[in-house]
């Protein structure tokens, strides 16, 4: 039975190597009707970058019949309204661009546009791991993986904040005078310390033989490579502070982790330093894994283009 119609949410997640639209049923009835995507091929420029969000909801128009007038769009980067452009984007082409106008003005509908890792927290609040709490809660979404983000839910709201920042807590110092620069211009944030190349370099330099994170966490829990478990700790120790500034600022109903990182089960059941740094020395707050995976930013997206989505 076809259910495409004007409930339907229209969604598209960029990333690096491809752009990936999706259609919802509705937020009711999050059913995936359409999954499409396209290489971003962002060597070609940034006028070859629109002309692709142009091809996809060409080949997505067809498939529904018809034309939204809004769609969410999950970033790489963040925009920020008050400027009008883009900034800290892995596709760094669009660093500096007011890609949100750009691409109305190609595609000729409303952009509701969001980082990847809001859109992940957004699912992750509305469909995954928090969706029976949604309706009270403040859910705190984490990505650990290539890079550290974060992303605010507060009663299905998404926290965008005035600068588009809002739970951007992975370029806040953690170790100022370790890790690499990073390219937000900060040396020892977050990223630099405890994302999977930050711990990966951080064995390299202790045993002087890289090797991928899976293989460290692993050779942790055989227990026969020191470096990998100092590692590990490092991780642990770096995950509690980090994250106990935001503990103490909005005191979340959930904690949600994704990426590649998230797999280490030791992040979920080690609190006891987090427990001592935060105000009131008690830490009863769930850390869960998510539940939703890859398709968590392109869900997040196709949320955006809700009636009900409100921005904070």
């Amino acid at each position: 039975m076809n259910h495409f119609n004007s409930e339907n949410l229209w969604g598209i997640d960029m990333g690096g190597t491809k752009i990936e639209g999706i259609i919802l049923k509705s937020q009711d009835e999050p059913e995936e009707l359409l999954r499409l995507r396209v290489p971003t091929e962002a060597n070609l420029g940034y006028e070859h970058i629109l002309s692709q969000f142009e091809k996809l909801l060409s080949q997505m128009t067809l498939h529904a019949g018809y034309q939204p007038d809004i769609i969410g769009l999950a970033s790489p980067g963040t925009y920020i309204p008050t400027k009008g452009m883009m900034k800290n984007c892995n596709v760094t082409i669009i660093n500096g661009k007011n890609f949100k106008a750009d691409l109305e003005a190609k595609l000729g509908l409303e952009i509701r546009l969001a980082n990847d890792a809001n859109c992940f927290a957004l699912a992750e609040a509305t469909l995954g791991i928090g969706k029976k709490k949604v309706g009270n809660a403040v859910i705190f979404g984490v990505i650990l993986g290539t890079g550290v983000g974060g992303g605010i839910v507060v009663n299905g709201n998404l926290i965008q904040g005035k600068h588009g920042i809002g739970g951007e807590w992975g370029h806040n110092y953690l170790y100022p005078e370790e890790g690499n620069l990073c390219y937000c211009g900060k040396r020892g944030c977050n990223e630099q310390i405890i994302s999977g190349p930050a711990l990966e370099r951080f064995y390299a330099e202790l045993s002087g033989a890289p090797r991928p994170m899976k293989e460290i966490h692993q050779r942790h829990l055989d227990g026969n490579d020191i470096a990998a478990s100092k590692t590990i700790q490092r991780l642990l120790d770096g995950f509690a502070r980090a994250l106990s500034v935001v503990v103490n600022i909005i005191d979340p109903d959930i904690i949600v982790v994704g990426g590649g990182v998230s797999h280490i089960d030791a992040i979920y059941q080690n609190s006891n330093l987090l427990r001592e740094m935060i105000f009131n020395n008690e830490f009863e707050t769930p850390i869960l894994k998510a539940k939703l995976g890859d398709s968590a930013g392109v869900f997040g997206a196709a949320l955006l283009a809700s009636k009900n989505s409100i921005f904070v």
